[in-house]
C-alpha cells in the first residue's frame, strides 16, 4: 500500500495536469510553463512566443461526421503538432479544437514565422478517419514577450485575439499581435497600402530553396518572395499572397516574380558550368490570365537568352482541384512552350492516377507532411513508398518537401527519390548566394 501511494499521487497530477484525450499538457500546466518561461526570459533578456491555435470549420467535422470522427482528428491535430515544434516547446490543449503553443528563446519573428508556416502545412494535409478523409486547416494567433505582454495571462489574451483576426481574414493563416514599432503585421489596410508601395519601392526579394538529385547535385532553385518592409521586417508570403490575390496585385507581383527570376538565373549561367533551372510558383488567379500568362513568361526567357528548359513553373494540386477548364489550357499552352510543370504539394488534394496522366506535368511533389514522420512510423514510410512508385509508374519525376533529417533522406534516397528538398538539404538564401552555393562541394549524403 505504501508504495503504490506515491505512484497514485503521481497518476492524479499527471490527470490533473493534462489533457484526457489528447494526453497534451492542459491550460493549467501550460500556464505553469509559460510564467516559468516568462522569468528565465526576464533574466536572460530573451524573447517569448504563445501561439493560439483554432482548427478551422471543425464544428462542421463533429456535424456531419460525430463526435467520434471529431475526437480522433483533435487527436491526430495535436501528434502533428508535436512533430512540427522543437523538443523544448510546449503543445497544449486549451479546450474543444484550440490549442497552445509556447516557444521560448525565440530570436527574431521569423523564426515564429517559420514555425507558423510549418504548422500550417503539417495540418494541411487531410486526416484519415477509417473510411473519412477530413479537410481542415488552422488559424494561428501570435504574440511575443516582451512586445505583446509581461505575463501569461496578457500573452494568451493578445495571441487569442490574434487568431480570432486570423479567422476573420480568410483563416489558415498566421497573424501577429503587433510588431516592435506598435504596428499589427497584417492589419488589412496598411497591409493593402503597403503592397501597393512595395512594388515601386523595390521592397520585394527572391531567396532560393535549392533542390538536389539523390547524389546531392543541385538541380533546381525554387524561387520564394520575401518583403522586406522597412518597418515590419521581412515578411514572408504566407502573410500577404492571400491579399495580394484578393486585391488584384498578384498579377504585378507575379510578373515581378517571373522577370527576377529569369534574370537571376541568367546571372547564374555567366557563372557556373551547369547551372539549375529555376522554378515559379503560380496561382489559379495567374492561371486564368490565360495566354498572356504563357506570352509573359515567354518574352521572360528570350529577354535573358534562355531556353524555357530553364524554368519550371509549380501549381498546387488543390488548385486544379476542380478541373477548371481555363487552368489546365494555361498549363497545356505552358508545356507546348517548353516550360517544366510541377505539381506542389501532392497527396492535399485529390489526384488519382488517371487524372495525373491527363495533367501535362513532369514531376509530383510530394506534401512536406508526408515527410516529417517517415522515419518513426511505418505506416507513413508505406504511403511515402507507395506515393513514389505511382509517380514512377506514370513516368514522372518525383520530389520529397520538407525533407529535415538525414534518416529522412537516407530512406527516400533508399525508395527511389529522384530529388529533395528542404532544410536539411539547404535553406533559401538571396539570388547573390546562389552563385557560392552552386560552386560549393555537395556535403548532403544519404
Amino acid at each position: 500500500m505504501t508504495s503504490a501511494a506515491p505512484r497514485w499521487r503521481k497518476h492524479l497530477d499527471h490527470l490533473a495536469h493534462h489533457d484526457a484525450l489528447t494526453k497534451l499538457p492542459n491550460r493549467t500546466l501550460f500556464h505553469d510553463r509559460l510564467s516559468q518561461a516568462l522569468e528565465v526570459a526576464r533574466r536572460n533578456q530573451q524573447a517569448v512566443a504563445v501561439l493560439f491555435l483554432d482548427l478551422d470549420r471543425f464544428k462542421e467535422v463533429n456535424d456531419t461526421l460525430g463526435h467520434a470522427v471529431g475526437d480522433a482528428v483533435l487527436e491526430c491535430a495535436a501528434e502533428r503538432l508535436k512533430l512540427a515544434v522543437r523538443g523544448s516547446d510546449t503543445v497544449a490543449r486549451i479546450g474543444g479544437d484550440e490549442f497552445a503553443l509556447l516557444l521560448p528563446e525565440i530570436r527574431s519573428f521569423d523564426d515564429v514565422v517559420l514555425v507558423g508556416d510549418k504548422i500550417l502545412s503539417s495540418l494541411r494535409a487531410p486526416f484519415l478517419i477509417g473510411p473519412h478523409r477530413v479537410a481542415t486547416s488552422a488559424s494561428i494567433g501570435a504574440s511575443v514577450f516582451p512586445n505583446d505582454g509581461e505575463d501569461a495571462e496578457a500573452l494568451l489574451k493578445n495571441a487569442d485575439a490574434a487568431m480570432y483576426r486570423a479567422k476573420q481574414q480568410g483563416r489558415n493563416s498566421l497573424e501577429f499581435h503587433s510588431r516592435p514599432t506598435g504596428g499589427r503585421l497584417t492589419g488589412r489596410g496598411a497591409l493593402a497600402q503597403g503592397l501597393r508601395n512595395a512594388l515601386d519601392r523595390g521592397q520585394f526579394v527572391l531567396h532560393y530553396l535549392p533542390m538536389i538529385d539523390a547524389h546531392g547535385q543541385v538541380v533546381s532553385l525554387e524561387a520564394l518572395i520575401r518583403w522586406r518592409h522597412p518597418d515590419w521586417g521581412l515578411i514572408y508570403p504566407m502573410q500577404f499572397i492571400p491579399l495580394a490575390e484578393e486585391t488584384g496585385l498578384i498579377m504585378e507581383i507575379g510578373e515581378w516574380v517571373v522577370r527576377s527570376a529569369c534574370s537571376d538565373r541568367r546571372r547564374w549561367q555567366d557563372g557556373a558550368d551547369l547551372p539549375p533551372r529555376v522554378s515559379v510558383n503560380l496561382s489559379l488567379r495567374q492561371l486564368y490570365q490565360g495566354r498572356p500568362l504563357v506570352d509573359l513568361l515567354s518574352r521572360a526567357l528570350s529577354e535573358n537568352g534562355l531556353e524555357p528548359t530553364c524554368l519550371e513553373v509549380e501549381v498546387g494540386e488543390k488548385t486544379l482541384a476542380h478541373d477548371d477548364n481555363l487552368a489546365l489550357q494555361t498549363l497545356h499552352q505552358l508545356a507546348d512552350t517548353g516550360v517544366s510543370i510541377a505539381l506542389d504539394d501532392y497527396g492535399t488534394g485529390y489526384s488519382s492516377p488517371s487524372r495525373l496522366r491527363r495533367l501535362p506535368i513532369r514531376r509530383v511533389k510530394i506534401d512536406r507532411s508526408f515527410i516529417h514522420n517517415i522515419a518513426a512510423n511505418v505506416d507513413d514510410a508505406a504511403l511515402v513508398t507507395a506515393m513514389i512508385g505511382m509517380g514512377h509508374g506514370l513516368k514522372l519525376s518525383v520530389v520529397a518537401e520538407g525533407v529535415e533529417t538525414g534518416e529522412q533522406m537516407s530512406f527516400l534516397v533508399g525508395q527511389q527519390i529522384d530529388h529533395l528538398q528542404g532544410h536539411y538539404i539547404g535553406r533559401p538564401v538571396p539570388a547573390d548566394s546562389c552563385t557560392a552555393l552552386l560552386a560549393a562541394p555537395r556535403a548532403k549524403e544519404a
